[in-house]
């Protein structure tokens, strides 16, 4: 309440002398003492003995009186008032400097202070004031050319110095190219007839003010011969817009590597050196070190972009492989942690400082540090980066410490590291004690100081390209003077002087490759007990590496593997297990070839010849076989070499193809004649008593011919080679940098299971018809061949043993042992339970005649009866043999 009274109050004034609200000036406002935004927006008018305020925005200044009143008349004071400006001419000078404080527009106030170039003489007062009257209070004064300097003609550069911005290297940049302009103007054997001036602005580091900047330098008499800018962004912008008015671009602070492009920049030279010029010194060490496969990190910059990506182009040249590539913006957390899961061990970091400090914080949490890494980081980061309290990383000095011990960085040579005269006739240090003495205290932490040998070759560069283009231009009849904006002539003739620029400057050897980018030395370090020791330096140049052999590995005396060392560990067969397998195969071909000879010895008995003793022969030669297999089967790559282990395969294949047909054909074809003739009807009784071996030795040999002509088929088509199976990899015993990776041979193709498919189907049908035909004929009996049930006997032995083990192999075929085990068992057991159900019973058979016969011989009929007694248990064909036998003596 009290205010809405205050402001009726203030509305009845209104009704005496008042002033309209004025509008504000432009680019400022007026500040009403007493109103709010909404009170003045409502009123239209102003009390007497009101004051306005006048204000201005960014860095703009009050030209004018900055209070106002309102006066009885309706005016305001010193509405028509202005301020008188001095006069600009004298904020310039001929063959001079001018420095102004404050900046601004001359008016009352303003200090100018003039200085003259080198070789002239300041003739008036060095310095003037500029009073309220808008007048200057002393002559404007000139500066005097000695006379050996009078007949030089100026060519002026325009250089764009960040003193302020981003990164004001300008501050120790400008000087430097001062001194430098300084000695060159002096020498007679360079530009005898010329005299360089440099133009310059404060640039900011910023593109936006380097524009309007760009445009006075253009647009201004006099005309600038070279432009040379500093701060990538800026070398940018004045290199793109140099070709339309022909000018050489010469930057001293530029490292972008996107301004090495030819296409884009085509008259850019820089004297510092590329980001890229890193990479052939990393891709060295990687070689000297012997490192096929690296990972990096990077922040989400393109600057590290780029570098990147000419790091991956100059590593794959190299045979090099960048298996891992991580990014991160803000919160390296997330890259950090898939370098640790993909096993990175070399590891190039690109990231400025700050970020520096948390990635290595991670890294610590991570444990990706100590003897089984290596990080590479860029070298141009302060000594003690690490120790720096950081209020964004949670990790103590110590912790970075550890985390960072042992890295490597690389970093541009700016200072020549020899001692050598070049072109200035200054050694290094003879350049850093006279710059030091011209910046005067606490010089080191000037912005620039670290680039500013940089500049000062510059400088010199292109003295020495302007030098190397008066006799050219001469023999066309131009001269340097002549220059301007259109003529592409001159401008040429300096580019290729800068092109085939080589000399030695206080910062080294200066070179630039074909993309205008200086080439120089790179110096290489590693940080040991905590500080950083030189252990090298590279020369891109030459591709000389002088190496000091001082580098240090944590708890090794060698650089670390570049990644996890896998030892291929071959799994090979129990020795025990085939040695004891191959006793009972051995055991059993003798016992195949006893029941062989027997069966052959007394292939004139009655009783053999009616067991069909030529099909029983084929019997036992395929079980033979088929126990010869087992040897093959159990050989690998700890008995035969790696070239011979394909005719190993080809040999188990073939033996147990064979060994199945002749056995197992053998006792089917019994079995199926006897199914065939006696399942006939009654009346052809007569035709199923006459058996025609030839029919059963066909049936075999059709059997074997299949198996035969479907084995030549697969070895031909896809024949069988080795295939390697690989399983986890296991960690060793100890702390030892390595992991076991186990292997298993097999004998494979490239279509294994078709044929598989094909072989135990044909195979498997013929099992199953066999146990159906043993089944059926279980209650025949027949003379023809009286072994008919004993054969039936062993094919169902033979059928499930192998179809359990055929699938039951497929699956063990990863465990060699068990795999083995079982098929060979299978094997064993199926040809000795052939073997016995078929040829013992002959055995005791003929054991039992023999024994009858020499017992007849005693002519008793007590022995008779006891013979006929003894082999009643055996046969009847025994008793018959063996009564007729005893009454024949």
């Amino acid at each position: 309440c009290q205010h809405e009274r205050s402001v009726d109050v203030f509305i009845r004034s209104l009704s005496t002398s008042c002033c309209a609200i004025i509008r504000p000036p432009r680019d400022g406002g007026i500040r009403y003492r007493g109103l709010t935004q909404e009170q003045v927006g409502a009123t239209a008018v102003l009390p007497l003995d009101y004051e306005i305020e006048y204000i201005c925005r960014g860095n703009r200044w009050i030209v004018g009186p900055k209070v106002r009143k309102c006066l009885p008349n309706g005016t305001w004071t010193d509405l028509t008032q202005r301020i008188l400006l001095c006069p600009r001419v004298w904020t310039s000078l001929e063959n001079g400097r001018v420095s102004e404080w404050p900046l601004g527009p001359p008016v009352e106030g303003t200090i100018l202070q003039y200085s003259c170039l080198p070789g002239f003489i300041l003739i008036g007062r060095n310095s003037t004031h500029c009073n309220k009257l808008g007048k200057w209070d002393s002559l404007k004064p000139v500066c005097h050319c000695e006379y050996r300097y009078c007949s030089k003609k100026k060519l002026y550069i325009g250089a764009l110095f960040p003193m302020s911005g981003g990164w004001p290297g300008g501050q120790a940049c400008l000087p430097s190219a001062q001194m430098a302009l300084d000695l060159v103007n002096k020498r007679t054997d360079i530009l005898p007839e010329y005299e360089l001036e440099l133009i310059h602005y404060d640039s900011m580091c910023d593109p936006g003010e380097a524009t309007k900047l760009l445009y006075d330098l253009l647009y201004t008499e006099p005309i600038k011969m070279v432009l040379m800018p500093g701060c990538s962004s800026v070398s940018t912008l004045v290199a793109e817009a140099a070709r339309m008015w022909n000018l050489i671009v010469l930057s001293y602070g530029s490292s972008s590597p996107a301004l090495s492009n030819r296409q884009r920049f085509p008259t850019f030279f820089r004297t510092h050196p590329s980001a890229t010029l890193h990479n052939p010194t990393r891709v060295q060490l990687f070689q000297k070190w012997k490192w096929t496969k690296i990972a990096t990190i990077q922040q989400t910059t393109e600057v590290f972009t780029s570098t990147l990506d000419d790091l991956e182009a100059r590593t794959k040249e190299a045979g090099i492989e960048i298996s891992v590539r991580q990014s991160f913006l803000t919160d390296p957390a997330p890259a950090v942690k898939n370098l640790k899961r993909q096993d990175a061990r070399i590891i190039v970091g690109l990231f400025y400082e700050t970020e520096a400090r948390k990635v290595f914080c991670e890294v610590y949490k991570e444990k990706l540090y100590g003897k089984k890494y290596v990080w590479f980081l860029i070298g141009w980061y302060a000594d003690n980066w690490f120790k720096i309290k950081d209020p964004s990383i949670n990790c103590t000095v110590e912790q970075m410490t550890e985390a960072v011990e042992g890295h490597v960085t690389t970093e541009i040579v700016m200072l020549n590291p020899e001692t050598v005269r070049g072109a200035s006739n200054l050694t290094s240090q003879e350049f850093l004690n006279q710059l030091m003495s011209k910046l005067g205290v606490r010089t080191q932490r000037r912005q620039g100081f670290q680039e500013a040998p940089l500049a000062y070759d510059a400088v010199w560069a292109l003295a020495l390209a302007l030098n190397k283009t008066v006799g050219p231009l001469k023999a066309k009849g131009r001269r340097l003077e002549d220059f301007n904006y259109n003529n592409r002539d001159i401008t040429a003739e300096i580019y290729r002087a800068l092109n085939t620029s080589s000399f030695e400057g206080v910062s080294g050897h200066v070179v630039f490759d074909a993309q205008g980018s200086r080439m120089a030395w790179t110096l290489i370090e590693q940080l040991q007990g905590g500080s950083y020791k030189k252990i090298g330096y590279f020369d891109s140049t030459k591709g000389n590496l002088s190496w000091y052999g001082n580098d240090k590995w944590i708890g090794e005396s060698r650089p670390p593997a570049d990644q996890t060392v896998v030892i291929e560990v071959f799994r090979f067969l129990s020795q025990k297990l085939f040695v004891s397998v191959s006793v009972f195969a051995g055991l059993g071909i003798l016992l195949g070839i006893v029941c062989l000879t027997f069966n052959i010895y007394n292939s004139n008995v009655r009783y053999i010849q009616n067991s069909q003793p030529y099909l029983n022969n084929m019997t036992a030669v395929g079980c033979m076989m088929a126990l010869a297999a087992v040897f093959p089967l159990g050989l690998d790559g700890h008995h035969v070499h790696r070239k011979q282990f394909p005719v190993v395969c080809q040999f188990r294949l073939w033996l147990l193809g064979l060994g199945f047909s002749l056995a197992y054909g053998s006792m089917f074809t019994k079995i199926w004649w006897v199914h065939t003739v006696f399942t006939k009807k009654d009346d052809k009784k007569e035709k199923r008593k006459h058996l025609e071996p030839w029919k059963l030795y066909a049936t075999v040999g059709v059997l074997l011919i299949i198996d035969v002509l479907s084995l030549m088929i697969w070895q031909i088509v896809d024949p069988l080679h080795i295939t390697v199976e690989k399983f986890v990899r296991e960690a060793p015993k100890g702390d030892l940098d390595v992991l076991i990776q186990p292997l298993l041979e097999h004998c494979s193709s490239d279509k294994m299971n078709t044929w598989l498919g094909v072989v135990y189907g044909y195979k498997g049908l013929l099992l199953l018809l066999g146990i159906f035909l043993a089944y059926e004929t279980k209650s025949i009996s027949t003379e023809k061949i009286n072994d008919h049930r004993a054969v039936g006997m062993a094919i169902y032995n033979v059928s499930v043993l192998c179809m359990i083990t055929a699938p039951v192999t497929m699956i063990l075929s990863s465990q060699q042992d068990a795999s083995f085990a079982f098929a060979s068992l299978a094997i064993v057991f199926s040809v000795y339970i052939t073997l016995v159900v078929l040829f013992v019973p002959k055995l005791q058979s003929v054991a039992t005649v023999c024994l009858c016969i020499t017992i007849a011989q005693l002519q008793s009929v007590t022995t008779v009866y006891i013979c006929v007694t003894i082999a009643a248990s055996v046969s009847n064909y025994s008793i018959s043999l063996c009564y007729h036998s005893s009454f024949s003596q």
